[in-house]
């Protein structure tokens, strides 16, 4: 057996991924654990233990440990930006040396978080570039295995924003790369902070702003990022900073990733003073939203098409953070000669750890036998004894149900108005819910948007909640027929179906839909069969099972979420549960 403990670390969306043989067994972001802050940057301990743990083996037993970073690569690049900004480029340097020394101990790292003496784990380091582990977090993943482009792009790593691939079988081909300090996710984010959503991870607001807006400020957003003909794309000077100094990473008192900003004082002269967070949304900002919306899908298409005169085939895989906007994942397929589109569930820097253990699998322990991601739920499950004794905590209503039971009981529940906490099985891996740590209500209630954002959920206004849709109905609900088990898409729903399912209807009439297969989570499948049965529709809401938080992973955090909002009713497992004031409704179900 060969055993890969795939990592990201010193990072934000620090995780871990165990690959045995060449198959994930296990993948987890440390965010779900420990102190439970969002996109925590720190070393992933408790995913180490998770995944090894999953696994059932110890960390004696791994063959090689491969972390999702290569400080040595892109060493030109690096060199000639220090030497043209002398100021910024010493500070990216010293922060590159420090990251550095950590490499130096993560077997002893390793060690020390699974209570191992140093010396008891001889796992060789493999360090895989950034974007390398991107692409492979994906390609490997697919189901494809003839001639594949592969693309990721993002903010940066390892002194990269972009990489292009050709892929096939087990191998990939790097084609070319995008060097800071030029970067897409660097536009975007910088376009986030400047309205005003300036902490981490805050770019799919402007995702979700964006349909509010008209694009009035087109011509300045050319401006700022550039299609010329003999690059990808380019920044315009002057308009972005990087490599302010500090740690990436670094938390503030908050526990609250510190963010370095990305705009320079000369966006004021385009578009007056910046948002300060907690002002009100104007125009304006909703208009810039719009604009950056619009400029970062023609960039994006831009790219992609100059990728298939690259690798001309009819199959993407693709990652990075960029990849989280599911309005542009939808136009790829419309919009360019891709057919057919691959990306795992953890696309952004979480989905790091598998990608860099997969590929550590094919190019150094020479693995030929390929691996199909073909659901999320790669994380834990905990027992019917835990989830019994949560269950009991609550001291509510209750009901113990037989397994067969659980979907009817709870889509009467949905049908009657009832928003429900949803606690099943392993899991999810990535930043989404897609059914097994949910939040579910009714889609074709008018209110239901406000009353979860008002009574649990307790976020912007303008944020949509997303569709889970049986597959075999996504055609008639939706006008592109589009596989997305993941979540990965923004679709336009058919015109006749916009007023009838407005909990999660977009204001420019789209949906990021999830489509359930049966053979992929065979409980949540049966559970929106019920619903459709009772409601004509085969639809339900899903968000992620949080307030403000990490989604939930354990039954005593699904309960404690449960207690202190809104949420009118949980299942764990097969143990349902209500707020007093339902109770005839639990003895209905």
């Amino acid at each position: 057996m060969t055993a890969i403990l795939g990592l990201n670390l010193n990072h934000p969306d620090a995780s871990a991924a165990l690959v045995l043989d060449g198959k994930v067994i296990a993948a987890v972001a440390e965010e779900r654990f420990g102190k439970r802050i969002k996109h925590d940057p720190s070393f992933p301990q408790h995913a180490i233990q998770a995944v090894l743990s999953i696994g059932g083996i110890s960390s004696k037993e791994l063959d090689f440990i491969a972390v999702a970073r290569d400080t040595t690569q892109n060493r030109a690049a690096k060199i000639s930006y220090v030497l043209s900004h002398p100021l910024t480029g010493g500070k990216a340097a010293l922060e590159h040396m420090r990251r550095s020394e950590v490499d130096l101990s993560i077997s002893e790292m390793v060690a020390e978080a699974c209570g191992q003496a140093p010396e008891m784990v001889k796992a060789r380091v493999v360090n895989v570039e950034h974007h390398l582990s991107h692409i492979a977090s994906s390609y490997y993943c697919s189901p494809f295995e003839s001639v594949t482009a592969g693309f990721s792009y993002d903010g940066s790593g390892d002194f990269t924003s972009a990489m292009a691939a050709r892929c096939e079988g087990t191998r990939i081909e790097i084609l070319d790369r995008v060097h800071l300090p030029d970067s897409l996710g660097f536009f975007y984010t910088g376009c986030c902070q400047f309205i005003g959503f300036d902490e981490f991870g805050e770019e799919y607001k402007v995702m979700g702003l964006a349909p509010y807006g008209n694009d009035r400020f087109a011509d300045i957003m050319r401006e700022l990022v550039e299609t010329p003909s003999d690059n990808w794309f380019k920044l315009a000077r002057g308009y972005f900073g990087m490599h302010r100094g500090g740690e990436i990473g670094k938390m503030d008192e908050r526990n609250r990733m510190e963010m370095l900003r990305l705009y320079t004082d000369k966006w004021d002269e385009k578009f007056g003073p910046p948002r300060q967070r907690g002002q009100e949304l104007t125009q304006r900002d909703k208009d810039i939203a719009r604009s950056c919306q619009v400029r970062f899908e023609d960039v994006a298409l831009n790219c992609f098409r100059k990728l298939h005169d690259l690798v001309p085939s009819t199959q993407i895989a693709y990652a990075g953070g960029c990849a989280l906007n599911g309005v542009m994942n939808a136009r790829l397929l419309r919009d360019t000669p891709f057919r057919r589109a691959y990306m795992q569930p953890a696309s952004s820097d979480d989905g790091l750890c598998v990608g860099a253990g997969l590929w550590t699998w094919h190019n150094v322990a020479g693995g030929r036998e390929r691996f199909y991601m073909s659901h999320a739920y790669w994380g834990p499950a905990h027992s019917d004894d835990a989830m019994r004794r949560a269950a009991m905590s609550a001291r509510t209503p209750m009901q113990e149900l037989s397994l067969d039971a659980v979907p009817r009981a709870v889509a009467s529940l949905l049908h009657a108005g009832l928003v429900v906490g949803w606690y099943q099985g392993r899991s999810e891996w990535g930043p989404r819910a897609l059914g097994n740590r949910s939040i579910l209500a009714d889609p074709t209630r008018p209110d239901m948007k406000d009353v979860i954002n008002a009574k649990i959920k307790r976020r912007e206004s303008f944020r949509p909640f997303a569709p889970s849709i049986l597959q075999p109905a996504v055609t008639t609900y939706f006008e592109q027929d589009v596989f997305s088990p993941f979540m990965m898409h923004v679709v336009k729903l058919r015109r006749e179906w916009r007023e009838r399912l407005p909990a999660i209807t977009h204001v420019d009439g789209t949906g990021r839909l999830q489509s359930i297969e049966r053979d992929t989570n065979p409980l949540y499948y049966e559970l929106i069969h019920c619903f459709g049965q009772l409601s004509g529709i085969p639809i339900v809401l899903n968000t992620s099972f949080n307030e403000n938080e990490p989604i939930v992973d354990t039954p005593e955090q699904a309960v404690n979420c449960f207690m202190r909002t809104g949420l009118d009713a949980i299942c764990l497992g097969k143990y349902l549960l209500v707020k007093g004031e339902h109770e005839k409704l639990l003895a209905d179900a």
